[in-house]
């Protein structure tokens, strides 16, 4: 995996000060962890934009802060949808020796016979895997064939996915990840076992590491 770096400095701006580092072109952005108290810091608001926007929610970025690194994920992002900026970015800093739980989006590959030739329609169950692993062995998103589904009832449950033998599920292995069902979602998704509350996946999943975050500031 590439490894990705984004230059910090400290700030001493809080408050509503902050607006006017915001015009500076600076995105304020805060540090925490299980073994790290907080630290305010700023990045350049173009590059690290550019960088953000190209990573997901299991993307692991490593913090330059005046010479110390802080391997990190990416806990929060706060946008301006209006302005189409980042306000606020919030790093959970993690130790490399130490498994973690996150959340990994599902990504959906491959062509479904039952889809198809048979006019099915495919319905996700999870958009996401909860995982347990490394750090550095944190897949950015975990891919499902769905050729497997070859005809109207078929499905993928989580015993199913296949993921590296450093990476652990922790999702109920019977529980329905993907199904090609019948037009009419509501009947056929029914009578699959372990399918009850399907709907259609939307949006990306959320990182659900199981760490206390102290309070920052209140700048916002």
């Amino acid at each position: 995996m590439e490894k990705v770096v984004l230059k910090a400095e400290k700030r001493e701006v809080i408050g509503k000060q902050v607006k006017a580092m915001r015009r500076a072109g600076k995105l304020p952005a805060v540090i925490y962890g299980r073994h790290t108290d907080p630290i305010i810091v700023s990045l350049d608001s173009h590059s690290a934009s550019l960088v953000l926007g190209r990573l997901t929610s299991s993307s692991l970025v490593t913090i330059d802060l005046g010479g110390k690194e802080y391997p990190a994920l990416v806990r929060e992002k706060q946008r301006d949808y209006i302005k189409n900026r980042l306000l606020h970015v919030d790093f959970l800093a993690v130790s490399l020796t130490e498994t973690l739980h996150a959340s990994v989006a599902v990504n959906l590959v491959g062509v479904s016979a039952a889809v198809k030739d048979f006019n099915a329609v495919l319905v996700t169950n999870l958009q996401s895997l909860e995982v347990e692993c490394l750090p550095t062995d944190l897949p950015e998103r975990i891919d499902i064939d769905i050729s497997v589904l070859a005809r109207p009832g078929d499905g993928i449950r989580v015993r199913d996915v296949k993921v590296s033998d450093k990476v652990r599920l922790l999702d109920d292995p019977d529980t329905m990840v993907a199904v090609a069902t019948f037009a009419k979602v509501e009947e056929e998704v029914a009578a699959v076992p372990g399918a009850e509350g399907v709907v259609p996946a939307e949006g990306e999943p959320e990182l659900a590491v199981e760490r206390g975050k102290k309070d920052e500031e209140g700048e916002e």
